[in-house]
C-alpha cells in the first residue's frame, strides 16, 4: 500500500508561483519514476512533468522553463515549483509514482491549482 500527503495548492494570480510536494509512503522499497500529472476543467489528464530515479526530468511544452520539477529521495517526496503561472496551468494536479517491479503508477488524491486575477 502507497500514500500520499499533497500539499501546496491554492489560488494565485497570474505571474505568482507555486510549490507543489508529495509524500509518499507505505510499502515503499524503491521509486522509479515520479512525475505530476493535471487535469483542467474539461481537458483531458495530461503529464505535467516527472522525474527519474537517476534525476532526469521531462516537462510538457506548455510548462517548459516555468515549472521545475525535483525529488528528495530520503523523504520519499517530489516537489513541482510553479513560476509565472497562467491561467491555463489552472487544474487539478496528482502526483504520482512508479515503483521499482510493480507494474502500475500509484496516484495522489490531487490539489486544485488555481490561477485567476
Amino acid at each position: 500500500q502507497v500514500q500520499f500527503v499533497e500539499s501546496g495548492g491554492g489560488l494565485v494570480q497570474p505571474g505568482g508561483s507555486l510549490r507543489l510536494s508529495c509524500a509518499a509512503s507505505g510499502n515503499i522499497v524503491s521509486i522509479d519514476v515520479m512525475a505530476w500529472y493535471r487535469r483542467a476543467p474539461g481537458k483531458q489528464r495530461e503529464l505535467v512533468a516527472r522525474i527519474t530515479s537517476g534525476g532526469s526530468s521531462d516537462y510538457a511544452d506548455s510548462v517548459k522553463g516555468r515549472f521545475t520539477i525535483s525529488r528528495d529521495n530520503a523523504k520519499n517526496t517530489v516537489y513541482l515549483e510553479m513560476k509565472s503561472l497562467k491561467p491555463e496551468d489552472t487544474a487539478v494536479y496528482y502526483c504520482s509514482v512508479t515503483l521499482v517491479g510493480v507494474g502500475y503508477d500509484y496516484w495522489g488524491q490531487g490539489t486544485q491549482v488555481t490561477v485567476s486575477s
